[in-house]
């Protein structure tokens, strides 16, 4: 049996395909490589609608799955001007329509009403829960669905390539550098609105997701073939590359040991804050320094 794997791989989500499918796909192919079996997550959910950069944790790296929840996101987005659906995107029913199309100069002049920190109303048709039933369930179901809003921070928000500025547009597309818990749905809807019509999104593609982007993903319909080769392990990116924005902290084999153990360690010269704590560049811990004491976060078995 091959070793077993520990780190990421970051695949490139087909349209159509579930976040969960594709943590499926993986565990297959590492079974059909005959590679430890290990856990299996993923760093965030990517739509069914959408495609894109979806990273899978793998072994000791799912205990680092959540951090890529709360990291920001960068898409490419769609929106299609004179139709507003009840799930804002190409799935819904129409539930409004505009006769009214922006221009290039329109859509540019409102585009920085919406970069910072902002309050945004998610989709009735998100995953949030709502009285501990999930808004879609309740929305599928007919029922009337009102989520609070909530504040999100919108870092970069531009067009993907120049608009004539004379021109009515009935689509556009954008990029969006988002933090986490931003819709880009909720976001081109309330764009729509601001120029004065409706729309939904027709295209959501995900190019960026905390340190990861298309540059490291392979294509889901690969894995099959890398898992038979024995391949899976030339793509896997180290553990340590979910926490490229973590300083590190060199340890010497005691104050490793001592870790190991969950014990705190007294007197270190580093700054206040998380670190990433390396014995001979292995993870050892993921540690949180105060006051010149380290104390463990995340122990990693390595």
């Amino acid at each position: 049996m091959a070793e077993a794997l520990h780190g990421w791989l970051v695949i490139d989500k087909p349209v159509g395909t579930g976040s969960t499918q594709v943590v499926s796909a993986v565990k297959r192919a590492l079974r059909a490589g005959g590679y430890a079996r290990v856990k299996v997550g993923h760093g965030g959910t990517l739509d069914p609608l959408a495609s894109g950069v979806l990273p899978i944790a793998l072994g000791e790296a799912t205990k680092l799955a959540g951090r890529l929840l709360d990291s920001d996101k960068v898409y490419e987005f769609t929106v299609r001007f004179g139709e507003e659906t009840d799930t804002l995107d190409a799935e819904g029913r129409v539930v409004a329509t505009s006769d009214a199309r922006p221009t290039g100069a329109e859509v540019e002049a409102v585009l920085a009403r919406f970069t910072g920190r902002q309050e945004q109303v998610p989709p009735a048709y998100s995953a949030l829960k709502v009285g501990g039933e999930r808004a879609y369930d309740l929305a599928r179901a007919g029922e009337a669905v009102k989520l609070a809003s909530r504040n999100v921070t919108v870092h970069s928000l531009n067009l993907s390539s120049p608009a004539s500025a004379e021109k009515e547009r009935s689509e556009l597309t954008l990029t969006a550098h988002v933090s986490k818990g931003t819709y880009i749905r909720s976001l081109a809807r309330d764009i729509a609105h601001a120029l004065g019509t409706v729309g939904h999104v027709t295209y959501l593609r995900r190019s960026k997701a905390g340190p990861f982007t298309l540059a490291h993903a392979i294509a889901l319909d690969k894995l099959g073939e890398l898992g038979q080769g024995r391949a899976l392990e030339h793509h896997l990116l180290p553990l340590r590359a979910g926490l490229d924005d973590i300083p590190a902290l060199l340890l010497t084999p005691d104050q490793a040991g001592a870790l190991r153990q969950g014990r705190v360690l007294d007197g270190i010269a580093a700054d206040d804050g998380l670190h990433l704590a390396l014995l001979d560049d292995v993870p050892v811990a993921l540690v949180e320094v105060r006051d010149r004491e380290v104390r463990v976060e995340r122990g990693f078995n390595l």
